[in-house]
């Protein structure tokens, strides 16, 4: 039996440091805990060797533009003035992965059709391992 897709719930933190859930103004988002290799192959070897480096973590959050209280511009409004990490908490199925994160831009745009939209890159901000919990 198919089990049905499960909700995302997205908390960060505004310019204040306090978790807003934007998850209703959030319409997609991209997260991503890469490692990187190393390659450490001898010339003594047949094979590759690697090592696994330094853990990262990006995210990519785009949504509808919104600006009541506490609500996604509330959040991001502040990202071009100000330089402080945000956690944020991203929750699916159970299992939540907070990390500290920077965001890097708030883009936004508006379609011709009239949709007002916004798009917030994230990365990793305080050398944290991120970690499901």
């Amino acid at each position: 039996m198919a089990k049905e897709n499960p909700a995302l719930t997205i908390n960060i933190d505004d310019s204040g440091g306090s978790a807003r859930d934007i998850s209703n103004d959030v319409l997609s988002c991209d997260f991503a805990t890469p490692r990187p290799q190393q390659d450490v192959t001898g010339v003594d070897k047949s094979a590759v060797e690697r090592l696994l480096l330094l853990a990262d973590f990006s995210a990519t959050f785009n949504g509808s533009f919104n600006d009541a209280a506490n609500a996604s511009h509330d959040v991001f409004k502040t990202v071009p003035s100000t330089s402080e990490g945000r956690t944020t908490s991203i929750a699916l199925s159970g299992q939540t992965l907070a990390v500290e994160a920077f965001p890097t831009d708030y883009q936004i745009t508006r379609q011709t059709t009239g949709e007002v939209a916004w798009t917030v890159p994230m990365v990793l901000q305080d050398g944290s391992v991120p970690t499901w919990a």
